[in-house]
């Protein structure tokens, strides 16, 4: 089969376009031949050496978690969808018993295990699902890891209710654009923030009432102004926009967090955190239970995944740069070749 393979830790460039052995599927695992697959930003970290396990040892490695196609072979006792389905794919491997926090033999597609940047992959069989019928494979490719992730930070730990206020801050990548999405479907007010009034515009699009550019003076005020308060903040950015999203929180709020591309909060407001009842939260994408009710939630409110551009396979590390770059909303998507 056709594959993108890393070789070293050099960044994406060090990703080569080759053939490789087809996956056989053991006892208990599934082969699903690709249709699209779909980027994240850890590939970019794992190329890069800057994500937990990337390691030369871990090399040769082909990356991706996301990924929709048909199911192309069945191992022995594997259970599931029959060879010819149209499935998709939860990339959340080995989560464990405990719906609060994973176990110790939970990773990630596309690291250790092959992933997603190639003609086929191979599965655990309870990890394939039926591809929700109104998605094209291109996005249902593009939902797995980032609406996972975001089902989870707005219900199962932000416990979002219908009539709440939402602020999304960073609106731009993947995740963020699942948020808006799902909360607004939800019954929620989203506000979000940027650094370009256009991809403000564009998250007005697909569900959010209005927003403020960051890069503007009082630009927190402005957005006090305009929600009134916020009920559940949804932060990927952290840094000092932390501080600004406990000062918008209304008492008894809450924040949830799945990461922090502008670094650690320094100085953190803990006496405001206490002070206003806030509820802060961890998280980060999802065990079975809420992949599968992600995926009956996108198809009860007929929603469609944002995506930004669409890449053939061997053009993945132009792709991995055109996210790295910030441009346009939403996901980035690989055609594979048949």
């Amino acid at each position: 089969m056709k594959a993108v393979v890393l070789h070293e830790l050099e960044g994406p460039e060090a990703q080569r376009y080759e053939d490789v052995e087809d996956p056989e599927p053991g006892s208990g695992e599934i082969v699903v031949r690709l249709r699209n697959a779909a980027l994240n930003r850890r590939d970019v970290f794992v190329t890069q050496g800057m994500y937990p396990g990337a390691k030369p040892d871990a090399l040769p490695i082909i990356l991706g978690s996301d990924g929709s196609g048909e199911v192309a072979a069945k191992g022995d006792g594997a259970e599931g969808p029959d060879e010819g389905t149209e499935v998709v794919i939860n990339p959340a491997l080995y989560w464990g018993d405990n719906p609060k926090a994973p176990g110790k033999e939970y990773r990630i597609l596309g690291l250790p295990d092959n992933g997603t940047y190639a003609q086929l992959v191979k599965v655990p069989a309870d990890h394939v699902y039926p591809k929700p019928s109104h998605l094209s494979h291109e996005e249902a490719a593009a939902i797995p890891l980032g609406a996972l992730t975001a089902y989870r930070a707005l219900f199962t730990r932000g416990q979002l209710q219908e009539g709440e206020t939402v602020l999304v801050p960073g609106i731009g990548g993947g995740v963020a654009t699942f948020v808006v999405q799902m909360a607004r479907a939800a019954g929620a007010t989203v506000f979000v923030t940027s650094g370009s009034d256009e991809k403000i515009e564009r998250a007005k699009e697909f569900g959010a009432e209005g927003g403020v550019n960051y890069n503007s003076e009082d630009w927190s005020k402005e957005l006090k102004s305009m929600t009134g308060g916020v009920d559940l903040s949804v932060d990927s950015i952290g840094g000092e926009v932390f501080n600004t999203l406990i000062q918008l929180s209304k008492p008894g709020s809450r924040i949830v967090i799945f990461g922090a591309t502008a670094g650690p909060a320094q100085k953190a407001m803990t006496i405001s955190i206490a002070l206003k009842n806030l509820d802060v939260f961890g998280t980060a994408m999802g065990n079975a239970q809420e992949f599968g009710d992600m995926l009956q939630f996108y198809e009860e409110h007929d929603l469609h995944p944002v995506i930004n551009e669409t890449f053939p396979l061997e053009d993945t590390a132009a792709a991995q740069q055109h996210m790295e770059e910030g441009k346009g909303i939403g996901k980035i998507v690989l055609e594979i070749p048949t």
